[in-house]
Formats: structure tokens, sequence, C-alpha cells
């Protein structure tokens, strides 16, 4: 297979642990014989700085002529300290998805034997797992209408959904249940929003076209808490773009950091894969930041484009690097790999098919290692 892929590295941390991704990526093609070509465009506070825009035209455009999107971070700390700005990195994303049609965002949950001891949340509690958030992404309050007075005292977002972006999402979810455990838990407010008691209504229905998938419904601010008390209950979890964002980076801890969380992001014509984690200026050229949830989301590209053979292979080689403790200090503080050691183990443990070994704790790379 070739595939042509619109690299937006972004800002902070993004180019780092993009470049990592790109390694694996590449590893993977010289294995099993894919040709992946990648083109690199501007996005966020670097794109403001290049361009004067977010998301300059020929980024949008490169993104329309390429068959998908590998995405690093957005942000900077300039931007973080001053809410009054009206250019933001963040604009440039949001622009992408509305331009894109990526109505939905799909995030893989999931506690890593290896690092139990890494999360904050009891061992017995979180064991065992392993759950996918679905998350619209083209609608709700992000995208609603947002006023201000001239006095700056008042503030209003425009939380909107129609049916059809209800139902996109839904079907996606549905389908994906049949695959893994058949239960969809959908998460709303609709005790107190009519935007909650629409998706309450149409994924209610939906849901009868589905006889062999469960549905259960769930108010979020009891959502929030159960992801943490008990979340082996939950298989995929449907729900809006606000609620989404918040409990799926609350869902994070479960693995032990940020650092792990990868994301799809889906249309019906293009995609773009992307860690969830922010830009983590304060890492940003110190070889400290954790790679991993940028090559996880390879391994989603993979399955997107139907390499589930190499998207396991992808995955197989990080759970080799936690449980060889190759890994950033994030999850060993004592650590003595960064950034490029772990992805280098990670693309070097693809080319030599697992053939690698260990020497006073530092790994010997394999015979060629992929930039």
């Amino acid at each position: 297979m070739n595939l042509k892929i619109a690299v937006l590295s972004g800002d902070g941390i993004g180019p780092e642990v993009t470049l990592q991704a790109k390694k694996v990526l590449l590893a993977i093609g010289q294995v099993y014989h894919h040709e992946f070509t990648f083109d690199d465009a501007y996005i966020g506070a670097i794109a403001i700085e290049k361009t004067g825009k977010p998301l300059p035209k020929q980024t949008l455009n490169l993104c329309r002529n390429t068959d998908s999107i590998l995405f690093g971070a957005i942000g900077d700390p300039i931007y973080d300290k001053n809410p009054e700005a009206k250019v933001r990195p963040e604009q440039g994303l949001l622009q992408l998805r509305k331009e894109l049609g990526l109505f939905a965002n799909i995030r893989p949950i999931k506690a890593y034997p290896k690092l139990m001891n890494s999360s904050p949340v009891k061992k017995e509690v979180i064991q065992g797992t392993d759950f996918v958030v679905y998350r619209e992404l083209n609608g709700g309050m992000y995208f609603g209408e947002k006023t201000t007075n001239k006095e700056g005292t008042y503030a209003s977002d425009l939380c909107e959904y129609n049916e059809e972006e209800i139902i996109k999402i839904t079907h996606l979810a549905f389908k994906a249940a049949q695959e893994r455990r058949k239960k969809v838990t959908l998460v709303d407010k609709a005790n107190v929003l009519e935007t909650s008691r629409l998706w309450r209504k149409v994924v209610t229905k939906i849901a009868a076209g589905y006889p062999d998938v469960t549905l259960d419904c769930m108010y979020v601010d009891n959502a929030s808490m159960q992801i943490i008390v008990n979340p082996r209950q939950f298989d995929v979890l449907l729900t809006d773009n606000l609620f989404g964002d918040i409990l799926s980076d609350e869902a994070s801890v479960i693995s032990g950091s940020i650092g792990l969380m990868s994301s799809a992001s889906l249309g019906e014509k293009y995609s773009l894969f992307e860690p969830i984690h922010g830009c983590y200026s304060e890492a940003k050229g110190k070889n400290i930041a954790n790679p991993i949830a940028s090559i996880l989301s390879v391994a989603l590209l993979l399955e997107h484009f139907g390499l589930i053979t190499e998207s396991k292979k992808v995955i197989e080689s990080v759970e080799k690097a936690i449980i060889s403790n190759v890994v950033t200090v994030d999850l060993k503080v004592d650590s003595q790999f960064g950034t490029n050691e772990v992805g280098d183990f990670i693309a070097n443990y693809i080319l030599n098919d697992g053939d690698l070994y260990f020497k006073k704790d530092f790994v010997q790379l394999g015979q060629s290692t992929i930039v």
C-alpha cells in the first residue's frame, strides 16, 4: 500500500513525538512492503508566527490532497497567558476538523499491566480496563455562537446539535460495540440540557436497530465518577463534544500517563491521528516527552486503512517497550531513556522482528535506526 501523509507537527513537543511516529511508520513500511511519504505543514502557534493564521490555506489544501493526517500538538504559553487573544493556536485544529468534516473522535482507554503502579487509581480498580470513547467532534459548544458584551462582564457559548450530527457518530459507536463487548453507554445531561435530551431520543431510536448491543444511559456527573470508581464497566462510551473532551482526559489517569493516549478523528472522506496530550512547552527540546501516544496513533492509522497485522505489530512493540522499562520519565522517574530512545527501540523492534538485547540497562539498538 502507498499512503501520502500530511504531517502537522505543530508546537511544543509536537515535532519531537511526531518524529518518532514517522520512524515507526517507516519501519512498518520497510518490513511489510508499504510506502509512506510525508509532507510537512504548519498549524497552530508556529503557523501564526509564520503566516499570521493558525490554519494556513496551504496546510488545508495539503490535507485535502493526502490520504491521511498525522498530527502533533498545538499551543503556546503566550496564548495561555492571554485569554483576550483573538487569534489562537487551537482555532487551527477546530477549523481543520470542521473543514474536513472530521465528526468522530475515537480514544481508546486501556490499563497496561506493567504500569498499574503508575496510575493514581488503585490497581484492583483499573485492572482489566479496556474501553473506547466515541466523541462527537463537529457540534456542541465548541462551534456554537459565542458572545461577549462590550464591558467584558457577560459571555455566552451556545450549545447546538442536530439529529444528523448525532446519527452519524451513533452508528459508528454501535458498530464498534458489535466488534467488542456489545455495550454502549451514552453520557449526557438529559435532566438539564435540551441538547442532551435530543441525544437521548436519537440514540435510543438507533439502538433499536442493534438488538445485539445493550444501551445504557448515564448522566455526565455520574460517569465522571464511575470512570474512576469502576472503569471496567465501560465498553463503548458515546458522548458529545464537550463531555467527550473532558471525560477522555480524565480517563487518561487510568493508564498512568496522558502520554500513552492516542486518538483518531474520522470523517466520511478524511482522517487524522494524534496523541491527546497538549504541547507541553516546558519539555520542548529536552528529550523527555513520551512519544508512545503519538506512536499508538500510528497503530490507529494502520487499522483505519485495513492494515490490521501492521497495527497489531505497533501495539506489540509499544507493549514490549513498556515491559522492558524503555520508557520516559513520566512512567519511570529514574528512566535513562528519552523521547528519541523510546522511538528508536520501538522502530528497531519492528525492523528486527523483536531481536533486541539489553546490556547494563541500555538498549543495544538493531541493525538500522530510521530517522
